[in-house]
């Protein structure tokens, strides 16, 4: 294994567990709202407290860039891991099984290491860059459905960007005319996996930070997936509006996203 991504496992297992112990014992958590529907609690703290101490006690000169605490260790590095400590917090408060623990590494800004662990399964997606991805230990692909007939779509609703909604949702009734059904999980990262491994034939969202999709981004691409912004186009490293599938249902996913059908508020 890739000597970082034997790290990044490592930090991604020990945050897990404590995901693990906490996961709904509501009375013991401390939450507090960022702004309307994006909460962080005391955990997702503890969480990026412990990714970050076992990231740079093997690694001092890195930075480290989380959700809840930003960047830390050495600013100018070549390295920054890129960390969200509980992808999927309102799940997580609410006591639903369904939450990561997503960090990436970037060289010089592009991502050669990719972990997304689910704690409540105990699966462990690992990607790094030229080597392929796996679920727990074993190689994983896309789907191979080549059209979004009879596909399963992962999606979510722009809660953080509500004036956004209205398209959204002739965006999401022009998508669910055209495939089997959708699904909305509350975690970007492992809906990235989920495609990774052909749970899911494609996945869209708006709005993403990258530490939603860091990991789970690479990791897609090492299982045979692509990614762009709704317009087809590399945008959405800076906007966090993606769309991601194999490269066939990619394309068909983009005609729905059309240019000419699409609101100007999404693209």
């Amino acid at each position: 294994m890739h000597p970082m991504l034997n790290i990044a496992v490592r930090a991604a297992r020990a945050a897990g567990n404590i995901i693990a112990r906490n996961l709904g014992q509501v009375p013991d958590l401390q939450v507090e709202q960022k702004r309307k529907d994006d909460l962080v609690t005391n955990i997702d703290r503890e969480c990026e407290q412990t990714i970050t101490s076992i990231l740079l006690k093997s690694y001092r000169d890195h930075s480290i860039l989380g959700e809840e605490n930003g960047l830390v260790g050495d600013p100018d590095s070549e390295y920054t891991w890129v960390v969200d400590p509980i992808d999927g917090t309102t799940n997580f408060v609410q006591g639903l099984p369904h939450c990561a623990v997503s960090i990436a590494l970037r060289h010089n800004g592009r991502t050669e290491v990719g972990v997304v662990f689910d704690p409540m399964l105990n699966e462990m997606f690992t990607a790094a860059r030229g080597e392929g991805a796996t679920l727990n230990g074993v190689r994983i692909r896309v789907s191979t459905r080549d059209s979004l007939d009879g596909a399963i779509i992962g999606t979510a609703f722009p809660t953080r960007y509500r004036e956004r909604m209205l398209p959204y949702l002739e965006l999401f009734a022009r998508l669910i005319s055209n495939c089997a059904d959708i699904r909305r999980s509350g975690s970007a990262a492992l809906d990235l996996c989920y495609v990774a491994c052909g749970r899911y034939d494609g996945y869209l969202e708006q709005g993403l930070k990258p530490w939603d999709f860091a990991a789970g981004d690479l990791i897609l691409s090492e299982a045979g997936g692509l990614s762009t912004d709704f317009m087809g186009e590399p945008g959405y490293v800076k906007t966090g509006n993606i769309v991601a599938a194999n490269p066939k249902v990619l394309r068909s996913l983009l005609k729905v996203c059309d240019p000419q059908n699409l609101p100007a508020i999404l693209r």
